[in-house]
């Protein structure tokens, strides 16, 4: 019987750090995900590398910082001879490695092959189902013919045409528009991902350890939602954002929906963690919740990510199984979501290698250290096309507007630089929560500090 600690890794599509249920003042229903949280540790200040879907999910997949890693926006594909901890894990360890949905690893490719098994093998696979992202299924089909498993299900089903139209007018409205879903809850993609996420459950061997990756799509724009979904939250009231400037939409509308989706990612969890435990894997299985980057959901008039602010570049993060012994602790330990990438190995007894720069979290799991890194950087560069799209969806903002920027953060303080701005903005992190104060002229030697954690950019990136 194997012994050696499965891990099953659930990641969300922009899911800010705080909206988990009990945080704030906000009504946020995140039961599974509680429940996972008193199983495990919860990392209060987990960082993503970069706030955009793919180089955020390129470095997860190869341990590399925003710095190193080949895929600077979401016009680059991750290179095929990348080395992937998947592939580690799988070639080194033996791992029975797995993944399901918007795996966004050829973001630049519009072809995941009808079946979604395109490249996953070489990425170091041995199953999988990799499927488009939400807009993905929109922008894919523009010749009318699905080039990915989930809008072959949609044309199978006779549902292609009705999605289609349905995002085509949600495009140019992607929070505003808060009408439902015109997709059965089995055809919703993120039910569809489940449920393919159970079939590989189905498929996972016994006397092998398992690494399984499940990708939502949710909570991500637009606001879709079907019809359970939004009768859930039909009484509910959230505050509204802070420093909200104008939008055409409603807050509160919008703010429901994006709990909806939510909810129905814990839902999905929590039906997850009850079928290990009634199968008995439970006990041996590492259960990961974070997301690949967050969301500004209209603070500061902002909406989306790509920015250098905490709603955008903060993640969730909650660790739990056999390898934690420091149960329901919340730790303040600065972690990067590429962080991961070692910490897996480390659980699957593969070594580290030096060329990545991600860290293995490991200790804090076991109670062994209350502190990760020193400072965590996040950081983006945009071309033109990406900024006039952020422009269009997001409005005019200084923030967004930023072609290239760098994050870095500290347990007190945290530094903007970007040439786009006239000098570095520094924050402070306890005092000043929406970033609102820059109080560089006044902490030169912090701001010297901070500048001096920022590295080159890596020759690896010539390879984009």
């Amino acid at each position: 019987m194997n012994t050696t600690p499965n891990v099953l890794l659930v990641i969300a599509d922009q899911h800010r750090f705080d909206w988990l249920e009990g945080q704030d003042e906000l009504p946020v229903r995140t039961p599974n995900i509680r429940r996972l949280q008193e199983m495990g540790v919860t990392f209060r200040r987990a960082t993503t590398p970069a706030p955009l879907c793919a180089p955020a999910r390129a470095c997860l997949a190869t341990g590399l910082d925003y710095q190193s890693v080949p895929v600077p926006n979401n016009f680059h594909d991750l290179p095929v001879d990348a080395l992937t901890y998947y592939r580690r894990l799988r070639d080194e360890a033996g791992y029975h490695v797995a993944g399901v949905g918007k795996f966004d690893l050829h973001k630049a490719t519009f072809d995941w092959n009808l079946d979604g098994s395109r490249l996953l093998g070489e990425w170091g696979f041995s199953d999988g189902i990799d499927n488009e992202g939400k807009f993905d299924s929109l922008w894919s089909t523009i010749d009318d013919s699905p080039h990915g498993p989930y809008m072959k299900h949609l044309y199978d089903h006779g549902l292609a045409e009705a999605h289609r139209t349905d995002f085509d007018r949600r495009r140019h409205a992607p929070y505003a528009d808060v009408s439902l879903s015109p997709l059965p809850e089995e055809s919703y993609l993120d039910n569809w991902i489940a449920a393919n996420a159970n079939v590989l459950l189905d498929r996972r061997p016994k006397d092998v350890p398992w690494h399984l990756v499940v990708n939502f799509a949710g909570p991500h724009d637009p606001m879709d939602v079907t019809e359970r979904m939004r009768d859930a939250w039909a009484d509910v009231d959230f505050p509204a954002p802070h420093d909200p400037g104008d939008f055409d939409g409603d807050h509160n509308e919008v703010r429901r929906r994006y709990a909806a989706m939510i909810e129905n990612i814990d839902r999905h969890l929590g039906q997850f963690l009850d079928r290990l435990e009634a199968e008995g894997d439970l006990e041996n299985t590492v259960v990961i919740y974070t997301s690949d980057h967050g969301e500004m959901l209209g603070d500061h008039g902002i909406w989306g990510k790509q920015i250098a602010l905490d709603p955008s570049v903060r993640i969730p993060l909650i660790v739990a199984g056999p390898i934690v012994t420091a149960a329901g602790a919340w730790t303040d330990a600065l972690v990067s979501l590429e962080d991961l990438a070692a910490t897996i190995l480390d659980i699957g007894g593969v070594e580290v290698p030096d060329a990545m720069t991600a860290r293995s979290v490991l200790d804090v799991l076991r109670g062994v250290a209350d502190h990760h890194r020193e400072w965590v950087v996040s950081g983006l560069d945009r071309s033109d096309d990406e900024i006039a799209a952020a422009v269009r969806h997001y409005g005019a903002n200084r923030w967004v507007q930023l072609r290239s920027w760098r994050t870095v953060t500290t347990d007190d303080a945290k530094l903007i630089t970007s040439p786009d701005l006239d000098a570095p903005y520094l924050v402070s992190v306890t005092d000043d929560p929406y970033e609102e104060h820059d109080v560089a002229a006044e902490q030169p030697d912090t701001v010297a500090r901070l500048q001096s954690y920022l590295t080159p950019t890596s020759p690896l990136r010539e390879r984009a």
